[in-house]
């Protein structure tokens, strides 16, 4: 993430315009090359040299004829998940009305900010109807149940609510319009130069790169000819991945799934220092790093529906023989880690699991579907999440169209039932940056370390780098006075946090000193204890 800074909002504005305008810039001129035949106009008059002349042609006729029509392809209702019982929706009302810590800016953020006397009795039910029946109406026999709900709000929020229809209007991200802005074949050519420095690093870290079909080049945008020289193919429809083999046989394999943005291209240095530095391996750490492409900045198939996710994920890690992994994922992935581990298919393969800066804990708040899809960017780092992130075509659809909140949300008491599938009990970390303009990470971070352990002692190994992981977390990250389970020191037990006070959502990756702390705790993650994984 780029910082907040006026030389980094200069900047940064600059890129955005540039880019945001090749498009009616090109479209223009082929007006002025068209007209310029029909009327008769001397042409070499308005012609511009021929390389950039064939650019702004292919742009215009880029813009036309591929993004138009998509856009309007994508506006296409989606089908949204089997609607919840009675009980389930009462259980999951109740369950999000504990959870709710600012009535009145959850009433108003839901409601795109508006102001308290634009929202009215109709408003928050056409937000409820949305959020709990996945539907702009519901049957005539749930408007009690409605009603029942708006109530429970008014005592909420210690007032009632006015009868009637404001000017207020909810987000509704299911059945909005998917609100995407145009990319350029520039841009798309700046994507393939990362996309191949990402893949040159890779491998030269020891990856072996696992491509789909060789019939299914063309259904991903920009192309990717490097993937052509792989040997090897994923054993999954839609998933690449980039896979690293696992010799040791004293640690378990990790699993790593990235957040939105421009693919694993933020964190090569992550994974290529999570099997560095460690004398005692008796051999590599596996690793496998999905690449979820329709969050990746490119143009490709829709985002894959729940239990597809779910079974082409399971088939991968079964096609490497893995019966157990630590789970690792940043953001958007941690969505993904949600859906492994409701489902019984995957569930009991996961060890201790590593979240890095989550969206999927409180998703009932509306922080993260406002802050990223409707808040009007005003600082460089909102603008770099905004335009980069949001307005991203695949991104808008992906959160429009396949982002079901009820679906993605993760509770502590989901933590919590799964560490009675262990003996020794599944460990948990959150890392979170203070300054995430994405997540609420207070409330977060307050909600998962209220009533939880405290990280009880598991043997000498985790007491040896417990001091050190929580020092290299706090080391330069802000020397204010924090809320006690900011500092807490990490022990490698139970549900515990990992602070960085002055880092904005993913900035964790970017130094090495923040990145040290979690490559620390993932490795104690990782080991096991008198057993033999191969």
């Amino acid at each position: 993430m780029i910082g907040p800074s006026t030389v980094e909002y200069i900047f940064l504005r600059a890129s955005i315009l540039f880019l945001h305008n090749i498009a009616p810039i090109s479209l223009l001129y082929f007006a002025l090359f068209i007209t310029s035949f029909l009327l008769n106009w001397n042409p070499q008059a308005y012609r511009l040299p021929f390389p950039a002349e064939v650019w702004l042609l292919s742009e215009a006729a880029f813009y036309t004829i591929v993004f138009l029509p998509y856009e309007n392809y994508l506006q296409r209702a989606t089908t949204h998940p089997e609607p919840l019982t009675q009980e389930e929706r009462a259980n999951l009302f109740a369950r999000c009305h504990k959870h709710v810590s600012d009535p009145e800016k959850y009433i108003r953020q839901w409601l795109l900010g508006a102001k308290s006397i634009d929202i009215k009795r109709e408003n928050v039910k056409e937000f409820i109807r949305w959020a709990f029946w996945n539907a702009a109406d519901v049957l005539q026999g749930d408007e009690d149940e409605v009603e029942d709900y708006v109530r429970a709000l008014e005592k909420l929020l210690g007032r009632s609510i006015p009868h009637g229809k404001g000017s207020a209007k909810s987000l509704r991200l299911t059945l909005d319009k998917v609100n995407c802005s145009h990319r350029s074949l520039f841009w798309y050519l700046c994507v393939s130069v990362v996309d191949t420095i990402t893949f040159c690093s890779m491998l030269y870290n020891g990856f072996h790169f696992h491509r789909t079909s060789l019939t299914c080049f063309i259904e991903l945008f920009p192309f990717r000819p490097l993937t052509l020289v792989s040997t090897y193919e994923s054993p999954a429809k839609h998933l690449t991945y980039w896979h690293r083999p696992h010799t040791s046989k004293t640690r378990l394999p990790i699993l790593f799934i990235h957040g939105i943005g421009i693919g694993l291209y933020p964190y090569t240095n992550f994974l290529r220092e999570l099997n560095t530095g460690d004398e005692e391996c008796d051999g590599d750490v596996g690793i496998i790093a999905l690449e979820i492409m329709p969050i990746s900045s490119r143009i490709t198939h829709s985002a894959l529906e729940k239990d597809v996710m779910v079974h082409e994920i399971q088939t991968i890690i079964k096609y490497h023989g893995w019966t157990k992994y630590v789970l690792v994922s940043h953001s958007y992935g941690s969505i993904i880690s949600t859906h492994l581990l409701k489902s019984p298919l995957t569930s009991p393969a996961i060890g201790n699991i590593m979240l890095i800066d989550p969206v999927s804990f409180l998703l009932h708040l509306p922080d993260v579907a406002y802050n990223f899809t409707a808040r009007q960017p005003v600082h460089a780092n909102e603008h770099l999440l905004w335009y980069f992130g949001s307005k991203d075509i695949g991104v808008a659809h992906t959160l429009a169209r396949r982002f079901f909140w009820s679906e993605n949300i993760i509770w502590k008491e989901d933590l919590g039932l799964a560490v009675e599938q262990w003996g020794e009990g599944r460990k948990v970390t959150v890392a979170f940056g203070g300054k995430d303009i994405l997540v609420d990470t207070n409330t977060v971070g307050r909600y998962l370390m209220d009533a939880s352990s405290k990280g009880l002692q598991t043997g000498d190994q985790a007491m040896g780098m417990a001091s050190e992981v929580k020092v290299a977390a706090a080391s330069g990250l802000g020397g204010a006075e924090r809320e006690e389970w900011k500092t807490r020191p990490w022990m490698g037990s139970g549900l515990e946090v990992l602070w960085f006070e002055q880092m904005d959502h993913g900035q964790v990756f970017e130094l090495e000193r923040t990145r040290r702390p979690i490559i620390k705790a993932i490795g104690v993650y990782t080991q096991l204890k008198g057993t033999s994984l191969l």
